[in-house]
């Protein structure tokens, strides 16, 4: 475990404070509570008074009569108990479940709106893990845990009370004993603390390595690692459960050491009481009073102990969660954000831009880049792997800020626009493009959710996917499987296109938009893509020639810097990088429009 691991791990119970604005919006549901919790408490309270006046007065001649009186009123106490009990267990446990609830909603929340740079380092499974494993966890104490410390803390104070009335002698022994008992629980719940997080840890890895496989499943079986993904999963369960068992060996030890010492001292003041007894400085009766209060205070106080070692699992698990709360994005709206040109015009333009991956911070990806792109201009970006060009269209959408130079859309820099708005103007189609799992008529209307369906028919019939997506079992209402896993490679790119045609963005980011389509599919999306280009501007990362050629100008990029600039012929004439990647790498000139600069 480093050092950062180490420092979370002595996280105290003040890791649970956040927690408390969330509960403190349900003041009505918590006042219940503890009115049901006084209730419940009390009644429990009175039951060694009514113990005390039977042993003390019911044998007697008063008789039967006073014998039933007295059980007639405990039984009216005990439903009084189990009413209370009852609406106690429900309003806590209620609380619970929304309080955890709402801080579900808030953790997912805040990571919509983390940028690229947070899930570059970040592991999905494990993300998930803490909004599933850890926000479990905080409900388990939230909600009867709490309900299980809240009455026994009621129960503790009031028998300690009702001791010092029934035997203000024997609740001095009782008092000093406290502290020899609590001492050695409070420090075995540092070494509770330290394992509860390493298991919590431990899960969130096999977890995040699960999620991982599971997602890539066909390349796992493809290459027959399913044995090896199999062990080395079983490996990190098995890391996990080592973990878990080193943290109930503590916590089972901290029980144990509780439940001794809270029983050892009742045995005690049962023994000095009995000596009070029979030297008679005090009757039966009080002595079975005080030992009942002394056995609901001791039993309330071994319970605390038990729930102090749940508090210290749900305080690891609140502070992961609240890691996540307390982390802020790195790319924000501006306090006084400048407003986009309104109507739009499309001009982007790149100003010096120096940029470096955040996980990269040694490698540059952009190296004092600049140009320009006009109102309605096709310009296509190629070059060799890593020159650059995906991370053109990263910092244009403003997923991540340039460390020097600006880029500017319509004249006005990126980072002083609202991001949100500024990505309203921008429409991405990725080379590998994202599908949800829902229906084919919410993916297409992903981009603009309150489309009606006939617009979204209308974006598929010119994204040239509404042939298929008629011919599939439910039609636009087919369910397609995590990540579109029942669809074709085209046909989710179809529908990303689709959903690109639907946003009706001035601005066009292509990134190898027809890659995965065939022959026939490639020449009716390239048709439907020269219709959506029409009139406004586009950036294309650029494969194949076809959609090369088409572009009104090229930039050929390499090592972060535009170092060719001009049409395709005009570049093959100028016979640099352009020309020499064209000859090493276009395939079979006699394909034509399907030949491809497989470089880039």
């Amino acid at each position: 475990m480093d050092s950062a691991d180490t420092a979370r791990s002595r996280a105290s119970l003040g890791a649970l404070k956040p927690l408390i604005p969330y509960a403190m919006r349900y003041r009505g549901r918590i006042a219940a509570a503890l009115v049901a919790l006084i209730a419940a408490a009390g009644a429990t309270l009175i039951v060694p008074i009514a113990i005390r006046r039977v042993v003390d007065l019911g044998f007697s001649h008063v008789g039967a009569a006073m014998i039933d009186a007295y059980f007639g009123a405990l039984l009216g106490v005990v439903g009084i108990l189990a009413l209370a009990s009852a609406a106690r267990y429900y309003f806590v446990v209620t609380l619970g479940e929304r309080v955890i609830a709402d801080l579900r909603a808030a953790v997912f929340a805040r990571l919509t709106t983390l940028d690229p740079a947070f899930f570059d380092q970040a592991r999905s499974g494990e993300l998930v893990s803490r909004l599933t494993a850890d926000a479990a966890q905080v409900k388990a104490v939230f909600g009867v845990s709490l309900s299980i410390l809240l009455r026994n803390v009621f129960l503790f104070l009031g028998a300690v009370a009702m001791m010092v009335w029934t035997s203000p002698w024997l609740s001095v022994l009782v008092l000093v004993a406290i502290p020899i008992i609590v001492f050695p629980l409070i420090l075995s719940g540092r070494g509770v603390r330290r394992r509860s997080r390493a298991a919590q840890d431990r899960l969130a890895d096999a977890s995040a390595y699960a999620t991982e496989a599971v997602g890539a499943v066909r390349t796992m079986q493809a290459f027959g690692m399913g044995p090896a993904t199999a062990a080395r999963f079983a490996a990190a369960s098995e890391a996990a459960f080592l973990a878990a068992r080193h943290s109930a060996r503590a916590r089972a030890l901290l029980t144990g050491v509780a439940i001794f010492l809270v029983s050892a001292s009742v045995v005690g003041v049962l023994w000095y009481g009995a000596q009070g007894v029979a030297s008679g400085v005090m009757s039966a009766g009080q002595l079975s009073q005080f030992v009942l209060y002394a056995v609901f205070g001791a039993s309330a106080l071994g319970q605390l102990s038990e729930v102090y070692g749940e508090l210290t699992l749900a305080a690891g698990a609140a502070e992961r969660l609240g890691e996540i709360l307390h982390t802020e994005p790195a790319i924000t709206a501006p306090a006084q954000p400048v407003a986009l040109p309104v109507p739009p015009r499309g001009e982007v333009a790149f100003e010096h831009v120096r940029f470096s991956y955040p996980a990269r911070p040694e490698q540059s990806a952009l190296q004092d880049l600049s140009f320009r792109v006009a109102p309605g201009e096709r310009v296509a970006l190629v070059g060799p792997s890593g020159a650059g060009k995906s991370t053109v269209l990263q910092l244009l959408l403003r997923f991540y800020d340039p460390d020097s130079g600006q880029v500017r859309v319509d004249g006005v820099p990126v980072d002083a626009v609202d991001p949100a708005l500024l990505r309203d103007r921008l429409s991405l189609v990725p080379q590998d493009p994202t599908v949800f799992s829902g229906s084919v008529l919410d993916n297409i209307r992903y981009g603009r959710p309150e489309a009606s369906e006939a617009e979204v028919v209308r974006a598929a019939e010119q994204a040239h996917a509404d042939g298929f997506i008629r011919a599939l079992p439910q039609g636009y209402a087919t369910l397609v499987g995590e990540r579109g896993v029942t669809l074709s490679g085209g046909q989710r790119q179809r529908i990303a296109i689709a959903r690109a045609i639907l946003k009706d963005a001035p601005i066009l980011l292509l990134d190898e938009a027809t890659s995965a389509l065939d022959a026939e599919s490639e020449r009716a999306v390239q048709a439907a893509l020269d219709l959506l280009m029409r009139g406004r501007t586009t950036l294309v990362i650029a494969h194949r020639l076809a959609t090369i050629r088409a572009a009104d100008r090229i930039l050929v990029l390499d090592d972060g810097r535009v170092v060719e600039e001009g049409t395709h012929e005009g570049l093959l004439a100028r016979n640099g990088l352009y020309a020499q990647l064209a000859a090493l790498q276009f395939a079979d000139p006699g394909e034509g429009g399907r030949a491809r600069l497989v470089a880039v």
